[in-house]
C-alpha cells in the first residue's frame, strides 16, 4: 500500500527518488476505495487446488478482493465435478457484459499442442480480446502467458528437449519497475513446462519488457503495454508440494520424468520439498494488485 504524507514534506522527494510509492494528502483525500473485482479464468484440471493457490497469493494485501471464478464453455472438465463448477463458476457468457479491475488467466496442460488445436482456443481468443476493453490489467500465467504472447504479439512457442521442471534462480533486470519492487537481485520460482515462448522475439518486441529472467529457464516476468498485460512464464502460485505431486504422478504412470531441480533437499525425492519462493511470489501478486490494478483502475467500472 502507498504511504500518505503531506505534499511538501522534504523526505517525500528522497523516498520517491528511491522508487517507493508516496501518495500526498491531496490525492489521498480524493481517492475512493472499493473492493477490487478480479476474475480468475481457471484452465487447470484440478480447479479446487488452483483456487486455493491463487487465493493464497492474492490474500497478502490489505485491499479487498472480490473474486469471480470463470471456466470455459467449449470444453468439459474431466477432473472437476460439474456440481462444483455449477455452484462456484461463471462462464464467459455470464460475465462478458461486465467489467473487471483484473483478470488472471492460468496455465493449462495443453502446451505440447498447437494453440489452434486446443479445444477452447477460439473462446480463449474471444476472452483475451474482450479483456482489452473490459479489464484494467490481465495477468497471464505459464501456458496462459504463452497463449497471451502469441495472441497479442504473435510470439510463437517451441518445444524443449526436456521438461523445464523445478525451482530456478532468476535475475531482476529493471528494479525500478513497480511490478518487481521489493525483489532481491536474485530470487527463485517454480517452472513446470515442456515448451517456451521465443526469447528473441520477446526481446525484439518494443511493446514488451523482460523484468526478470533465468539463465536456464529464460524470461520469467514480462510486462506489456505499460502493465495492461503481464506475463509470468512459471508458477509462482504453486504450493510447497505441487511439484512433488506432479513428479510422483508422472513416475506412477511410468513416464520418463527427472527429479525437479533445486526442490528436494540434496535433490533426493525421499526428502520433503523445500519452500524457497513464497516471499517473492507474494510480492509479485501484491505488486500487481496494488500498482497495476488498484492505483489505475477507475472507481466506476
Amino acid at each position: 500500500m502507498p504511504i500518505k504524507v503531506k505534499g511538501d514534506l522534504p523526505a517525500k522527494a528522497v523516498i520517491e527518488s528511491e522508487n517507493i510509492f508516496i501518495m500526498d494528502e491531496t490525492r489521498a483525500i480524493k481517492q475512493d476505495i472499493r473492493p477490487l473485482k478480479i476474475a480468475l479464468l481457471n484452465l487447470m484440471p484440478l480447479k479446487h487446488e488452483t483456487e486455493i493457490q491463487f487465493l493464497r497469493a492474492l490474500s497478502n494485501t490489505p485491499l479487498q478482493v472480490d473474486m469471480t471464478f470463470v471456466c470455459v464453455e467449449s470444453y468439459e472438465s474431466k477432473n472437476t465435478p460439474a456440481s462444483h463448477l455449477n455452484q462456484f463458476y461463471s462462464t464467459f457468457s455470464d460475465i462478458k457484459d461486465k467489467k473487471f479491475d483484473g483478470l488472471i488467466i492460468t496455465g493449462a496442460p495443453v502446451e505440447q499442442m498447437e494453440f489452434e488445436e486446443v479445444a477452447y482456443w477460439e473462446e480463449l481468443k474471444e476472452i483475451m480480446e474482450w479483456s482489452d476493453k473490459n479489464v484494467t490489467s490481465t495477468l497471464h500465467v505459464c501456458w496462459g502467458a504463452q497463449a497471451g504472447l502469441y495472441y497479442h504479439y504473435g510470439i510463437k512457442k517451441r518445444g524443449l528437449s526436456e521438461k523445464m521442471f523445478g525451482i530456478f534462480e532468476h535475475n531482476v533486470l529493471h528494479r525500478k519497475v513497480p511490478l518487481v519492487r521489493g525483489f532481491d537481485d536474485v530470487f527463485k520460482a517454480p517452472h513446470s513446462r515442456h515448451t517456451e515462448s521465443d526469447t528473441e522475439a520477446i526481446k525484439a518486441c518494443d511493446r514488451l519488457t523482460v523484468l526478470a529472467e533465468s539463465d536456464v529457464a529464460g524470461p520469467f516476468i514480462i510486462i506489456g503495454d505499460e502493465g495492461k498485460r503481464i506475463f509470468v512464464t512459471g508458477h509462482p502460485e504453486y504450493d510447497r508440494n505441487t511439484l512433488d505431486g506432479e513428479y510422483k504422478r508422472d513416475k506412477g504412470k511410468g513416464l520418463d520424468i527427472k527429479v525437479p531441480v533445486n526442490y528436494y533437499k540434496d535433490d533426493n525425492p525421499e526428502n520433503p520439498p523445500l519452500l524457497t519462493w513464497r516471499g517473492h511470489a507474494n510480492g509479485l501478486y501484491t505488486n500487481w494488485l496494488d500498482y497495476y490494478v488498484y492505483q489505475v483502475t477507475p472507481y466506476e467500472l
